[in-house]
């Protein structure tokens, strides 16, 4: 599952165990991502913190979208799987449109503000040195605010941690994520495949 060992749900206690629990109760099983995180489970409480700071400043179909476009940079096939079924179960996008999405071909279905803030979010994660003033001034002409670029790029830029960790420590995709249409899959394994418990 990963290239180091963690905490067995049996054997959780504590933090751990709570954890696991809500995590559980949240998906209907215990993610493999939650499970790298036993040895350190209030590293996890201070990600879902600042991530629901984060969050609360835009609607759900903004942050996936964005979150996406960072999972793509990061070649993050475990935060692609999750966010994009996240986007298909609130029925934001059907899984032809989000196949299109993820291949960034046939992209009609985003506006151009959307797009536009994907592209940037895809910059902040490959090298954010070379973000000019330029690609501000872009994002502010599709009538982005400078509180709406700090988000998208807060947005992108929190994304780093939680895939590189997942990448970094060999966790693999849930196999949750077999169940998805085998186009979509192949648009979104970008990275490490899924794998089989």
């Amino acid at each position: 599952m990963a290239f180091i060992a963690t905490i067995p749900e049996a054997a959780a206690e504590g933090a751990v165990a709570e954890m696991y629990a809500k995590d559980k109760q949240n998906m209907g099983y215990l993610p493999k991502y939650t499970q790298l995180f036993s040895h350190r489970p209030e590293v996890m409480a201070a990600w879902g913190a600042l991530l629901g700071a984060i969050r609360s400043h835009m609607d759900l179909r903004r942050y996936e979208l964005i979150t996406l476009a960072a999972a793509r940079a990061l070649s993050s096939s475990y935060c692609m799987l999750a966010h994009a079924s996240v986007l298909k179960k609130q029925q934001i996008f059907n899984e032809a449109e989000l196949t299109n999405i993820a291949a960034k071909v046939d992209t009609a279905v985003l506006t151009p503000a959307e797009q536009a803030m994907m592209q940037f979010a895809e910059q902040v994660v490959r090298d954010a040195t070379q973000t000019t003033q330029s690609d501000i001034d872009n994002l502010k002409a599709h009538g982005f605010s400078d509180a709406e670029i700090f988000d998208i790029t807060a947005v992108a830029a929190v994304r780093c941690f939680f895939s590189k960790t997942l990448d970094a420590l060999g966790a693999t995709a849930d196999e949750a994520y077999l169940a998805l249409d085998e186009d979509l899959q192949q648009a979104l394994v970008v990275g490490r495949p899924i794998t089989q418990a």
